[in-house]
């Protein structure tokens, strides 16, 4: 396993991460003994970073990484996310009484009594540009609430509005194969800025893994049912704001170039 420093943070990390969305729900049936399994090999592997939200599973994710510290006792880090527990999610809603509820509820599920990394979890555009906010988690780095925060977003403006906040020690952004305007457009800028960077749905939900087919099926409470094109949340985070049929075609154009790479030892999947 190959570790970087996530910006400001000073965090060495794993390159490759646990996203433990899948594991909270809407991605169809899971077991916990499944979910567990995989975060103990993850663990296994050298993996020292998971990444989750409190609306995983309405705080279910944050819940079996808890159980994952009081199971083992190696160190890892755990990004979690806060806002969309607002409705309506709504600028407004970005307040301290708002975000310190978060948090603590957060802090509950996790069993812990600070945040590693807390990242607001893609609010509506105008946040990324209101002081106060930046300086209520400041205020929560100090009180203790918070070791780091960051930001988790839609666009590349943005990320590129938040990490002018000198604080701002993350971003986490979608980047994959379909979507590569942050390499183009962002990632200088937060290298620039000791900005860290944590890809947002690197599989594009499932599609780049190319087991998928026009014949594939989803359940009902699987985000790919039911978000294929943003009617339940962000337009843009199922299959990366891909066509389902346009990205499946684009698998089949990528397959030579995926023949090219040299082999890779089995290694946690990050369910996204």
């Amino acid at each position: 396993m190959q570790y970087r420093t996530l910006g400001k943070t000073g965090y060495q990390i794993s390159t490759i991460s646990f996203g433990a969305w899948a594991i909270g729900g809407t991605w169809g049936e899971t077991r916990d003994e499944d979910s567990m399994h995989a975060l103990h090999r993850a663990l296994d592997l050298g993996v020292n970073f998971i990444d989750t939200a409190d609306v995983y599973g309405d705080g279910h994710s944050e819940r079996l990484i808890a159980r994952l510290r009081r199971e083992r006792s190696d160190s890892f880090y755990v990004a979690t996310k806060a806002g969309r527990r607002l409705n309506p999610h709504t600028a407004a809603g970005y307040n301290r009484e708002n975000l310190r509820s978060f948090i603590e509820r957060s802090l509950r599920n996790l069993e812990a009594e600070t945040v590693d990394l807390l990242q607001l979890h893609c609010p509506p555009s105008e946040v990324y540009e209101r002081d106060e906010v930046y300086g209520i988690l400041d205020d929560f780095v100090r009180e203790g609430l918070l070791r780091a925060y960051g930001v988790s977003v839609e666009t590349v403006d943005e990320a590129l509005t938040a990490i002018e906040h000198s604080n701002v020690a993350s971003v986490q952004i979608i980047f994959n194969a379909f979507r590569m305007k942050p390499a183009e457009q962002f990632f200088a800028a937060a290298r620039e800025r000791e900005v860290g960077i944590i890809a947002r749905v690197p599989l594009a939900s499932g599609l780049l893994t190319g087991k998928l087919t026009g014949k594939t099926t989803f359940e009902q409470d699987d985000h790919r049912n039911f978000n294929r094109n943003g009617e339940a949340f962000d337009r843009g985070e199922t299959f990366s704001g891909v066509d389902y049929e346009t990205g499946l075609a684009a698998v089949q154009r990528l397959r030579p170039w995926s023949r090219m790479a040299p082999p890779s030892r089995s290694s946690p999947s990050a369910g996204s």
